[in-house]
C-alpha cells in the first residue's frame, strides 16, 4: 500500500487503508502484534505524507488519528478475543472432566461381546449433555444402561450423574435387572422434581439372550447374522423413568435370543430426530445396513455416525449417543 501510494502521488489518497492493517491483525494477532502493526503504520504513514509535503493537511491529519484510533480498538477487540478463547478452552476443558467423570470410557469387550460406542454432544461449547450411557461386567453377565435426560444444560447433567451413580450400584447388587430399574426410580424420585424425566433402557447379555427393559425410550435395533434388521418394540409400553406414578404397572423385562454374529443397536432420540435441509427424518431403519458389512463394530458404528452427519449436513441439533454390541466367538 505504502509503494502505491509512493509512484500514485498524493492525488489517489491510498494512505487511509493503511487502518487495514490493525484491523486484520486484531482478528488473529495478539495485543502487541495488533500494537506493532499500528506502529508500523504510523511510521509509515508519517514518512510518506512528508514525501508528498502533505504532513499538515487535513486528509492527513485525519488518516493519523485513524490509525491511532484503530489501533487502540484493535488492540482492546484482540483482548477481549484473547480472553474469550481463554475462557472457551477452561469450558472445554471442564467439560472433559465432567464426561470422564460421568461417561467413563466403556470396555471395548466383555467376554464374547464387542462394544462399540459413539457421542456427539449438540452443544458446540462443551463435549457433554444429557444423553448417558454405561456398560459394566457382572457375575450374572453385561449390563448396559443407555438414557436420555429431559431438558439440556447443567440441571440435565446433574441428573445423568444422579442416574449413573445409581445404576453403578445398583448393577452389581440387584440379582434381577428389574431391581436394578427399581432402583433408578426410587434414587430419580428424591432428587427430581416436577414433571422431569429420564428415558431409558436397561439391558442385560447373558450367554444364551439380551434382557430389555424400556422405560419410555425409542427401541433398539436387532441386526442378525444373516443381516435382518428388527427393531425390538417392547411389549407393554411404559412411562420414563421418574414418572412411574403414571404407570399401571411396573415394565416388563423382555427376553430375545442373541446369537453368534447378531448385534444389537441401542440409542437416544437424537439420531431418529436428526433432520436434514428437508425437514426428512434421519432414516436409522434403512442406514443400519451399514453395520451389517464390518469387521469392526466400531468402524461399522463410525460409519453410520458419518452417514448421520451427511444427513444433517451440519451439526446436530441434539446430543447423539449409539451404543453397539456385537456377539462373536
Amino acid at each position: 500500500m505504502a509503494l502505491i501510494d509512493l509512484f500514485t502521488g498524493p492525488r489517489l489518497g491510498f494512505l487511509p487503508l493503511l487502518t487495514l492493517g490493525p484491523t486484520f491483525a486484531s482478528v488473529s494477532g495478539s495485543v502487541r502484534r495488533t500494537a506493532a502493526i499500528g506502529v508500523l503504520a504510523l511510521a509509515v504513514c508519517v514518512p510518506l505524507a512528508l514525501f508528498h509535503n502533505r504532513q499538515f493537511s487535513t486528509q492527513n491529519l485525519l488518516t493519523l488519528v485513524t490509525i491511532f484510533a484503530v489501533t487502540g480498538a484493535g488492540m482492546l477487540a484482540a483482548h477481549l478475543r484473547i480472553r474469550r478463547e481463554l475462557e472457551l478452552a477452561n469450558v472445554r476443558m471442564v467439560a472433559e472432566t465432567a464426561q470422564r467423570v460421568l461417561l467413563r470410557p466403556v470396555p471395548r469387550s466383555a467376554g464374547d461381546l464387542r462394544i462399540a460406542l459413539s457421542y456427539t454432544s449438540a452443544t458446540a461449547e462443551a463435549r457433554i449433555g444429557g444423553d448417558l450411557y454405561e456398560v459394566v461386567t457382572t457375575p450374572g453377565g453385561v449390563r448396559l444402561l443407555i438414557g436420555d435426560v429431559q431438558g439440556k444444560g447443567l440441571d440435565a447433567v446433574e441428573t445423568a450423574a444422579w442416574v449413573l451413580g445409581a445404576f453403578r450400584e445398583a448393577a452389581y447388587d440387584e440379582p434381577e435387572l428389574a431391581g436394578v430399574g427399581d432402583r433408578l426410580e426410587i434414587s430419580l424420585a428424591r432428587h427430581l422434581g416436577g414433571e422431569k424425566f429420564v428415558t431409558a433402557i436397561l439391558a442385560e447379555v447373558d450367554g444364551t439372550g439380551i434382557t430389555l427393559l424400556n422405560f419410555g425410550h425409542p427401541a433398539p435395533l436387532v441386526v442378525r447374522g444373516d443381516g435382518t434388521i428388527t427393531p425390538v418394540d417392547p411389549d407393554i409400553e411404559a412411562p420414563p423413568l421418574g414418572l412411574a406414578s403414571l404407570a399401571a404397572s411396573a415394565p416388563k423385562p423382555q427376553r430375545i435370543p442373541f446369537q453368534d454374529g447378531d448385534q444389537i443397536l441401542l440409542y437416544t432420540d437424537g439420531v431418529i430426530e436428526a433432520r436434514d435441509h428437508a425437514r426428512a427424518f434421519y432414516p436409522l431403519g434403512e442406514r443400519a445396513t451399514l453395520l451389517a458389512g464390518a469387521t469392526d463394530p466400531q468402524e461399522a458404528l463410525d460409519e453410520l455416525r458419518a452417514d448421520l452427519l451427511r444427513h444433517v449436513g451440519g451439526p446436530v441439533l441434539d446430543d447423539v449417543a449409539m451404543l453397539l454390541l456385537r456377539r462373536q466367538q
